[in-house]
């Protein structure tokens, strides 16, 4: 209740101010009775000191002083009876009342003090009932949203309306979490703001660039964790039931965003050891992990591009959970800035490393399309907001989802080359070493074509004598034609080995004499047992 909230009470009909009237916003929690000269020691921050100025009346000076002990304890008040024993207020205390703005006040006559005190703590205790069954009525209506499934988005709109100020909830990185507000760019609006602790919430500043008032309230995301709600307008701190409102809905959110965190994380451990062990070859056969991999949208005939990441140099904190805790945030804010992207990348932690899988749609670009705009805005983001550096090794195009596991392999060696040339942020894409390695890189649909094409005539050969055939055919061929190794090799008669090569001729059409000829049936070979592994 407020000073001149006072003044409009019926039972108190007759009261006025006399001086310090610019006080009259000062908030009153509780009234006093002066009964004795010593009662400074016992006022109270927004107490209303209501006196009959009985030990003042051959002082009336003391008065003064009494003004300005009050106004340096932060009274809300001082209540005179002025037609009992003080007549007049002294001037100088009149002056020093408005230059404080300690409003002072004359009290009817015909009520005692008793009267009043029981009068004033009636109207304050019966307004804030009324604030409480606001604040619980508000909590229901804020909770049944949230329980009805309607979700945050909802609940922010709702507050919006309540308190006719836009709303918008941002997290640690100043990121929106729910669907933005306007067109705010939250990140460098607010980059270099120091935000305070918990304890110093509400905070209310103002953007230069836009001259815009905001108010910021803590909503928790999870016991580590803190996000805001951001409040577009300035907020009095005397306006009691926009607070409430405000901090009724701030509870409710946090308890809907730790909900909707712990069941995140849940999924997220579930994906994770998914791939992890699917990287340690852990699943029997390759239908299984196909079949799981789909029930994350990884899908096999999906090409990827596998991107590993660590952060730089050692993390020297005093305990192992504190070096921890840091990864997390690193991984935390590279998994908010993905989901953020058009672009589809799935995200997976192994030890002290993150794991990216970028969809890819068009073979012909090189990786560094799809990954390393990506990857540089992560290192900016990672750098600004968390201080720190990571750097990336960067796959060759993986042709399906169980190439990944290769690509996983190749990532992670490009980091560790990396590492060798001892750089910090950097993005290091792989190299590719061997012609396998390189075939990878080819759709599969071109492999079996090309393969078709140049090993065509043994598809209508019996598959007992096709397969006699091919392994003959490849052992000649690495034995550098020379048909007494191959012999050798196969365990058969060196005739044998002639009449199976002439057999070869005579399908394909072509003398293995020919180099190009030879060199087309060795790849063919090799896209053979690449197409074996799918």
């Amino acid at each position: 209740m407020k000073i001149y909230e006072l003044l409009t009470i019926p039972d108190l009909n007759g009261m006025q101010i006399i001086a310090g009237e610019s006080g009259k916003e000062n908030e009153v929690a509780s009234v006093n009775m002066m009964d004795a000269p010593d009662i400074i020691q016992f006022l109270n921050k927004n107490e209303f000191l209501i006196t009959t100025a009985y030990h003042l009346k051959d002082q009336p000076h003391l008065l003064t002083e009494l003004v300005k002990a009050m106004s340096k304890q932060g009274c809300a008040g001082l209540g005179i009876k002025t037609k009992r024993f003080l007549n007049k207020i002294p001037d100088e205390t009149i002056t020093l009342a408005n230059e404080l703005s300690l409003p002072i006040i004359e009290l009817p006559f015909d009520l005692s003090l008793g009267q009043i005190v029981n009068i004033t703590f009636h109207t304050i205790l019966d307004k804030r009932a009324a604030e409480l069954k606001l604040v619980l009525e508000t909590h229901k209506q804020f909770t049944n949203i949230i329980m009805q499934g309607k979700g945050v988005q909802s609940l922010l709109q709702v507050l919006s309306h309540m308190i006719k100020r836009p709303v918008q909830l941002i997290d640690q990185f100043f990121k929106p979490i729910s669907q933005p507000i306007m067109n705010i760019d939250f990140p460098a609006l607010l980059e270099g703001i120091l935000i305070p602790s918990v304890r110093s919430f509400p905070i209310t500043f103002s953007f230069i660039s836009t001259k815009k008032i905001c108010t910021l309230f803590p909503v928790n995301i999870n016991e580590k964790k803190n996000g805001f709600l951001m409040i577009i307008g300035e907020i009095e701190k005397t306006d009691q039931l926009t607070l409430l409102t405000i901090e009724q809905a701030a509870n409710v959110i946090s308890f809907a965003l730790m909900k909707e965190n712990a069941l995140k994380q849940h999924e997220r451990s579930i994906r994770n050891d998914f791939y992890l062990h699917f990287l340690d070859g852990t699943f029997a056969s390759q239908e299984e992990i196909i079949g799981r991999a789909s029930e994350f949208s990884l899908h096999q005939n999906q090409m990827y591009i596998c991107a590993v990441g660590k952060i730089d140099g050692n993390l020297l904190h005093p305990t192992y959970t504190q070096r921890h805790e840091k990864e997390d945030d690193v991984f935390d804010l590279i998994e908010r800035e993905l989901s953020a992207y058009p672009q589809k990348i799935h995200f997976f932690k192994k030890g002290d490393s993150c794991i990216l899988l970028f969809e890819v749609q068009e073979h012909n670009l090189p990786p560094a399309f799809y990954a390393e705009s990506c990857l540089s805005q992560i290192q900016e983001k990672v750098s600004n907001y968390l201080s720190n550096t990571i750097s990336f090794g960067v796959s060759t195009l993986c042709q399906n989802f169980l190439h990944t596991k290769d690509g996983y392999t190749e990532a992670a060696d490009a980091l560790a080359q990396g590492k060798l040339s001892k750089k910090t942020e950097y993005i290091q894409t792989y190299h590719t070493k061997d012609i396998m390695e390189l075939l990878r890189q080819i759709p599969l649909e071109d492999l079996k074509n090309f393969y078709s094409f140049t090993l065509n005539g043994f598809n209508t050969t019996k598959i007992e004598e096709a397969q006699s055939l091919l392994e003959t055919l490849s052992v000649y061929l690495e034995t550098h034609c020379q048909i007494s190794e191959t012999a050798k090799r196969l365990f058969v008669h060196r005739n044998t080995v002639v009449y199976r090569i002439e057999k070869c001729e005579e399908i394909l059409g072509k003398s293995l004499k020919d180099s190009e000829t030879t060199l087309q049936i060795r790849i063919a070979l090799r896209i053979k047992s690449l197409l074996e592994k799918e």
